[in-house]
C-alpha cells in the first residue's frame, strides 16, 4: 500500500535542522581523521560499522531477511549510487577543502528536483523553480571559474570540487531512485541497509586497490571521527532521513537541506581554519539561493494546496 506523504511541518523543520548540522560536520570529521586513516578507508569503515548497527537493529526488531525479501534490483541501484557518492567524497576531500565539499555535495536537491520533475508528475518543476536551478548553476560556474581565472584555485582543488559536484549528483540520483521505486514504501532500515552494504562492497575494494587501506593509526581523533561518521551520521541520521522521506514530500524536505552547507562552510572555517576566496563565497551564496528557490517553491505550493485548517 502506498504511503501518504504530507507537506513539511514544524517537526520536520526541527529534525532537518539537527540533521543538517550533523551532515555539515561530516566533511570536517573526515579531514580531521585523514592523517590517521586514509579518506577512502574511512568511507568503507564507516559504512561497515553502520551496516552492523542496522543489521543488529533489524535483528532486535525481528526484521530479518530484509535484503532477500526486498526489491533487490532497486536496492542494488541505490547501493551503487551510495557508494559512488562517497567514493567521490572520499577522493574529493584529498584535493579540496571541507568547506568546498560542503557546498558542492549539497547541490543534491537541485539534481533530485530535476530527476523528480521528469519521473514523478506530482513533483514537476514550476517556472520559479527553473529560475532557482539557473541561479544554482550560475553559482556553481562562479565558484569554479572565478577562483580558477583569478589563480586562487589550483588544478587539485578544482578536481576535488568537481568530485564534490559528482557526489551531489549521485546523492540526488539516490533520492530519485528511492522515490520512484518500491523502496519508496520500504522500511527505512531496509533502504539504508541496501546502501550501506553496497558502500562496503564497493568502497573497501577501491581502498585496497588504490593503496588507501592504510596505514591506520587509531589516535583519539581518529576514533572520535570514525564513531561520529559511523554511528551518528551513517546510522542515526540516515535512518531519520529515510523515515522522513516516507512521511513527507521529498521536494518539501529538500528546502531545509540548504542549511547544511552553512554548517559545513562554518565548520571548515572555524575548525580547520580554511579560507574562502571571494568568487567561491559569492558562488556559494548563489548555490544556496538557487536551492532555496527550487525547494522553497515546492514547499509553498504544497502548503497553499492545503484546505484551511488542514494539517
Amino acid at each position: 500500500m502506498s504511503v501518504h506523504r504530507k507537506p513539511a511541518d514544524g517537526f520536520a523543520l526541527g529534525t532537518m535542522l539537527v540533521l543538517c548540522a550533523i551532515w555539515g560536520m561530516q566533511q570536517v570529521a573526515v579531514k580531521l581523521a585523514a592523517p590517521h586513516i586514509p579518506t577512502m578507508m574511512q568511507m568503507a569503515l564507516r559504512s561497515g560499522l553502520a551496516a552492523v548497527l542496522v543489521g543488529l537493529l533489524c535483528w532486535l526488531r525481528g526484521e530479518r531477511g530484509l535484503l532477500r525479501r526486498g526489491p533487490w534490483r532497486a536496492g542494488m541501484l541505490v547501493g551503487v549510487l551510495f557508494a559512488s557518492e562517497f567514493l567521490f567524497v572520499g577522493e574529493g576531500l584529498r584535493h579540496t577543502h571541507a568547506s568546498h565539499m560542503g557546498v558542492f555535495l549539497y547541490t543534491a536537491p537541485v539534481f533530485s528536483a530535476l530527476g523528480l520533475h521528469w519521473l514523478v508528475p506530482s513533483e514537476r518543476l514550476k517556472r520559479t523553480q527553473w529560475l532557482g536551478i539557473g541561479v544554482a548553476f550560475a553559482g556553481i560556474a562562479l565558484a569554479f571559474g572565478g577562483g580558477w581565472l583569478q589563480g586562487g584555485i589550483g588544478p587539485g582543488v578544482l578536481l576535488g570540487d568537481t568530485m564534490g559536484l559528482l557526489a551531489g549528483l549521485a546523492w540526488g540520483a539516490t533520492t530519485v531512485a528511492i522515490r520512484v521505486s518500491a523502496l519508496s514504501d520500504a522500511p527505512p532500515t531496509q533502504t539504508l541497509l541496501y546502501q550501506l552494504v553496497g558502500g562496503v562492497a564497493i568502497l573497501l575494494p577501491v581502498a585496497l586497490l588504490t593503496g588507501q587501506a592504510g596505514p591506520i593509526t587509531m589516535a583519539p581523533v581518529a576514533w572520535a571521527s570514525l564513531l561520529f561518521q559511523g554511528v551518528i551520521v551513517c546510522f542515526a541520521s540516515y535512518l531519520a532521513w529515510f523515515w522522513l522521506l516516507r512521511r513527507y514530500l521529498a521536494s518539501n524536505l529538500s528546502v531545509f537541506s540548504f542549511m547544511t552547507p552553512l554548517f559545513g562552510v562554518s565548520a571548515g572555517i572555524f575548525v580547520l581554519n580554511e579560507q574562502a576566496d571571494l568568487s567561491f563565497a559569492v558562488g556559494a551564496v548563489l548555490v544556496l539561493t538557487g536551492i532555496l528557490i527550487v525547494s522553497g517553491a515546492g514547499l509553498l505550493r504544497s502548503a497553499s494546496a492545503l484546505k484551511p485548517g488542514e494539517t
